[in-house]
């Protein structure tokens, strides 16, 4: 199959789609009334986020690169490993596929929506983050930390030493790193996403957060927009301090 930038753009909109799908599956899961894993808790939602990008990377490396979030896309083509020509159309790309990806979560779960109307607040929290003490100066904080880690680690990832060579070029994370960063986002999670709900990802965030105020759900409330700047925002500055950090210490 021939990877143009379309084709390439095509599967990072499917492997995003496929991220929420199944990320705010299972937040709907654990949120929702009726549902068998109603109240699981926060470690099955960290634990199917992480799987949750394995499955997205699967689908999306082989011909994408599998960056499914705008962050790691800024952050690659900061640190010079991303040609900058595709950065827009891969934003476009994993923005239309998360907003995609929670549409069919809401089709998915929409009779567990209608009984939950009582509570406003899980239903936002299927579709998008936010925190859980409001303070906006430390949440943005929470994100832009998060994602710096979560961008440096993937950059380091795909260092000589860590992913294995084929003619001298790395093998390429979505040949052999969809389980490190599966874990890498299941240990973030577990460990600082529970203050602000660990967005790292616009893709993540505003486009299930649009879908949320556009489809016809009973008894939502407002979509949080006044908070909906700190988890789009704070991962793409983190991102982008990951990549000067990594210019720093090996391009210096």
């Amino acid at each position: 199959m021939e990877t143009t930038l379309f084709m390439k753009c095509l599967f990072e909109f499917l492997g995003t789609l496929v991220l929420l799908l199944l990320g705010t599956g299972v937040c709907s899961a654990v949120t929702l009334k009726g549902t068998k894993g109603h109240g699981a808790g926060w470690i099955v939602i960290t634990m199917a986020w992480g799987f949750a990008v394995m499955a997205g990377v699967f689908i999306a490396g082989p011909y994408s690169g599998a960056h499914l979030n705008p962050a790691v896309t800024l952050g690659l083509a900061l640190a010079g490993t991303f040609p900058w020509s595709d950065v827009i159309p891969y934003i476009i790309a994993q923005m239309l596929g998360g907003f995609c990806g929670a549409v069919l979560m809401y089709a998915f779960y929409v009779d567990h929506f209608a009984i939950s109307s009582d509570d406003p607040d899980g239903i936002l929290g299927c579709f998008c983050t936010m925190p859980a003490i409001e303070h906006k100066t430390v949440n943005f904080f929470s994100e832009f930390i998060a994602t710096a880690l979560l961008v440096f680690l993937i950059l380091m990832i795909g260092t000589k030493g860590n992913t294995p060579q084929v003619g001298g070029v790395p093998a390429g994370l979505g040949a052999v790193g969809a389980f490190p960063v599966s874990a890498v986002i299941m240990s973030i999670g577990m460990s600082l996403g529970s203050t602000t709900g660990y967005s790292m990802n616009p893709a993540r965030d505003f486009s299930p957060r649009l879908a949320h105020a556009i489809l016809p759900i009973k008894g939502k409330r407002d979509s949080g927009w006044s908070y909906s700047w700190i988890p789009s925002i704070g991962p793409l500055v983190g991102a982008a301090f990951a990549a000067c950090l990594y210019l720093l210490i090996f391009k210096a």
